[in-house]
């Protein structure tokens, strides 16, 4: 099992990487899912938001979760063909958290190199929690 902490994770990088290792057949956990990263600015991450959540009827969807660990885990879900038996699999393989669960106290939580925030050219960014509080 692989434990990525998200904290200062671009979320599309990060999701691609955790999608890749999931198809591979590892199971991964996700810690501090709300700390992670969307990049924009903040205007700009709320207002495509709320256009998604806006969009289709409430009855058939899409529904856009409003927990941090829920979204983290439903981008990752996008990258994944999770309508395929193979994508489902992997797909129940990632677990996302808020915060770090006790059983994940005393283990060594690795971080993505190529997703962190420090690659973005500019200062434009917003975490997970911020832009969920507002959908």
């Amino acid at each position: 099992m692989i434990i990525i902490d998200a904290t200062d994770l671009l979320i599309g990088r990060m999701s691609t990487v955790i999608a890749k290792k999931a198809l591979l057949g590892q199971e991964v956990s996700i810690i501090n899912a709300e700390k992670a990263v969307i990049s924009g600015t903040k205007a700009m991450v709320i207002e495509k938001l709320k256009a998604q959540r806006n969009r289709g009827t409430p009855a058939k969807g899409p529904f856009l979760p409003r927990k941090a660990d829920r979204f983290v885990r439903r981008t990752i879900r996008g990258m994944l063909p999770y309508k395929v038996a193979k994508g489902a699999e992997a797909f129940k393989r990632v677990l996302c958290y808020v915060g770090v669960p006790e059983e994940f106290k005393d283990s060594k939580a690795i971080t993505i190199e190529a997703a962190k925030v420090k690659k973005l050219p500019t200062l434009n960014y917003v975490t997970v929690e911020d832009a969920i509080k507002h959908i």
